[in-house]
């Protein structure tokens, strides 16, 4: 069964500024390089006609702002001038969580293909952004150098396709990333987003 691209993909990251170098400073750096670049889904779309080929593009911005920032882009591949989501993630760490925050432009239209041009956001403060309550997603690293995480207890309300509330699930690694967004009704039973695991976005650059 195929889903609305509207439903399909919802991500995450973090951030932390610091005025010396740490091994807290080198972890966040580490993982902002492994969420910056350019992604997408086609090796498995090819594989499975139930995921849609999506570009993905994440890169840094306000780099002279508190804090470190991603503008996030995701697009069909075939109509990347069209996107169907635009957000601004701002990702930090406390003890050994990360959290990311979720944030919508005012004007998204204003900013499609802005992951070019990242001095376009200049104009814009952070106090412009809004937050997504609920949304943020919940990371820690592992053992084996990548990180995983997830949107918290309650998750974050959606009304989408007749469902009460969504969670994220995300793996993040310095050749892909790894997300799955489920909706589900008040009675828990799935409504949108894929059933069978997470969309695999592997690294183009």
């Amino acid at each position: 069964m195929r889903f609305s691209i509207f439903t399909m993909v919802c991500l995450i990251f973090i951030s932390c500024t610091a005025t010396k170098k740490s091994s807290s400073d080198e972890d966040t750096n580490d993982l902002m390089k492994m969420m910056t670049g350019t992604f997408n889904s086609e090796t498995q779309a090819t594989a499975d006609s139930t995921y849609y080929n999506i570009t993905l593009q994440m890169y840094p911005i306000w780099k002279n702002k508190e804090g470190n920032w991603l503008y996030v882009e995701q697009a069909v591949t075939a109509a990347q001038d069209q996107p169907y989501r635009q957000r601004v993630y701002k990702v930090w760490k406390e003890g050994n969580q990360y959290t990311s925050a979720v944030y919508t432009l005012p004007d998204p239209k204003d900013y499609i293909g802005a992951w070019k041009t990242p001095e376009k956001f200049n104009d814009l403060k952070p106090e412009d952004l809004k937050i997504r309550e609920g949304c943020a997603v919940y990371l820690t690293k592992t053992p084996k150098g990548n990180y995983v995480g997830a949107t918290g207890k309650n998750s974050y309300g959606s009304t989408l396709r007749g469902a009460s509330y969504a969670t994220s699930k995300v793996t993040i690694d310095k050749d892909k990333i790894v997300s799955w967004d489920q909706g589900f009704d008040e009675d828990g039973k799935q409504v949108w987003g894929a059933t069978k695991a997470g969309y695999v976005f592997d690294r183009i650059k």
